[in-house]
């Protein structure tokens, strides 16, 4: 066709690029050199380009998902009266799906469009019609056969313990001579989330609604939006993940849970224990209301109905004041504002009176390390016994692989590979628990440290600690929640285990600290006082 004929039917042109990503926009210069093209093109025509319309998404699929298509068609829909020619660089750049190709093409029909190709010259004849079909079907194919090519590589790196999907947050992945691409942990993202899935295995965090308070009080973790909030289904998605207990699994291409070779944040008992805690509690909306201005909120109990103690800021003449109260209906204390003052100041003197004697640490140390000796003992016999249960788990589950075999009912089948799969991993989780059963002898120290720096002054772990850290340090230190009475104060507090401990000792040796400043006075101590 000369150009003397391109000048009477039109030579308004469009040109229309695309590369498959982004990165390739970015890193290349795909887009510029395809354009570059097109207009040379257009020039030996004698067209006059008028707009480029780009895109940097994959080909395949449906062409209306494509910004840059869909620009490009409004265009034409917003000039009916003038006829354009579109030009592309590469038929692939059209459609690499013959479904699409197809109505792509009789889109631009519709919009009396007529489309020129650099190295394709299309035809509307019949035979024009049909190699053009063949050709777009070829692009199809070869999208297809790259498509699954990547997901054979992909499988392949799964089942060989590596993960090849966008890393999970607290990794990011680097390059490792011996391994390639590998998941590394990605710091202060990987202790924050260990620290979550950690604390909410332990019990630390009651709820979903409070690993999310978590991580939203931390600036570094990722908000969902601009609000800085995360959102809960991205909660569970952390704690459902085995990555962070060093597996790796791929379901949906059939792929079960393995050993990966990225270290993990977590232990897998760790990671089971979350799954349980999932499996049996609802995950409960979170509360706007909670925040750090009140620690002991739903710690400290109405003396009266038993029942938690909520907190509000009342609205003075000239400012806001800050109270506990009951709110309980009937409660005979319902409504009745408690100042904050007296609340905090008397659980603050009860964990204040938590502090044994000096000459007390020494003795205590020469119990843990008998304690630990003992248990040392029984983790060395527990070894052995895991050993054996490991043997039965995998002779469980040769005899399973052995029906399945000679099963012929896919129900039957697939109840068997049900079974196998929990077998695995009851196994995974028998074998960490052998290798982490005995701890190193350094572990001893670093336990007794931690132990003694709680037992010694809880009140000071409090008072420095965050909203999160103080809830804990309150559930260590009381064995129940604490109970208020307005007229009277607090009630005798029951204290965990060690700190009974130490109170029995100090009955003897007068070397706990005598509480003060709670009315009534409370004590530590199972002693005797008089009436007075």
């Amino acid at each position: 066709m000369t150009n003397e004929n391109n000048k009477l039917e039109g030579t308004r042109a469009v040109i229309y690029c695309r590369v498959s990503s982004t990165r390739q926009k970015t890193e290349g210069s795909g887009l510029e050199s395809q354009e570059h093209r097109c207009r040379q093109f257009a020039a030996a025509q004698g067209y006059e380009v008028e707009a480029v319309f780009p895109d940097d998404i994959s080909g395949g699929g449906d062409f209306i998902k494509r910004p840059g298509m869909v620009a490009l068609l409004s265009y034409l829909d917003a000039q009916p009266d003038k006829q354009y020619i579109v030009i592309f660089d590469d038929l692939k750049r059209f459609a690499r799906d013959t479904e699409f190709h197809i109505k792509l093409r009789r889109e631009f029909q519709t919009r009396g469009a007529r489309i020129e190709c650099l190295n394709f010259k299309l035809d509307d004849s019949p035979e024009g019609k049909f190699v053009e079909t063949i050709f777009a079907a070829q692009g199809e194919l070869e999208r297809e056969q790259n498509r699954r090519q990547v997901i054979q590589k992909m499988k392949a790196r799964v089942e060989k313990g590596y993960s090849v999907f966008h890393p999970p947050v607290g990794y990011r992945y680097a390059k490792d001579r011996v391994h390639g691409k590998l998941l590394v942990r990605d710091e202060p993202l990987a202790s924050i989330v260990a620290e979550a899935l950690e604390g909410y295995a332990a019990g630390r965090f009651a709820s979903q609604s409070e690993v999310k308070r978590y991580f939203e009080s931390k600036p570094d973790f990722p908000k969902s939006n601009a609000n800085g909030e995360v959102r809960i289904t991205k909660v569970r998605e952390i704690l459902e993940r085995p990555t962070y207990a060093g597996y790796i699994e791929a379901p949906k291409w059939g792929i079960s849970l393995r050993k990966g070779h990225h270290e993990p944040l977590i232990s897998f008992a760790t990671h089971e224990r979350i799954q349980e805690r999932l499996r049996g509690n609802a995950n409960a909306p979170a509360r706007k209301d909670i925040n750090e201005d009140f620690p002991l909120r739903g710690f400290v109990l109405c003396d009266d109905c038993g029942e938690p103690m909520t907190s509000c800021w009342s609205k003075g003449r000239n400012k806001l004041y800050p109270y506990y109260l009951c709110d309980t209906k009937g409660c005979a204390s319902a409504r009745k504002s408690i100042p904050r003052a007296d609340i905090e100041e008397g659980a603050e003197a009860l964990l204040r009176s938590l502090q044994p004697a000096k000459q007390l640490y020494e003795l205590v140390r020469a119990m843990f390390i008998d304690v630990w000796d003992m248990k040392l003992e029984e983790a060395y016999s527990a070894k052995k016994t895991l050993a054996a249960q490991i043997q039965d788990v995998e002779d469980q589950t040769d005899a399973l692989l052995d029906r399945i075999v000679d099963a012929s009912s896919p129900t039957v089948i697939t109840a068997y590979e049900a079974r196998i799969d929990k077998l695995e991993r009851q196994k995974i989780r028998l074998r960490e628990q052998a290798e982490e059963i005995i701890p190193p002898r350094g572990r001893l120290e670093e336990f007794i440290e931690h132990a003694l720096r709680f037992l010694a002054n809880p009140w000071n772990l409090y008072e420095k600690g965050e909203f999160a850290f103080k809830r804990t340090v309150l559930k260590l230190a009381f064995a129940e929640p604490l109970r208020y009475s307005r007229d009277e104060g607090y009630r005798t507090a029951n204290f965990t285990f060690p700190f009974k401990v130490l109170a029995d000792i100090s009955t003897q040796k007068s070397g706990m600290v005598e509480p003060r400043g709670v009315e009534p006075l409370t004590s530590c101590m199972p002693c005797k006082r008089s009436p007075n």
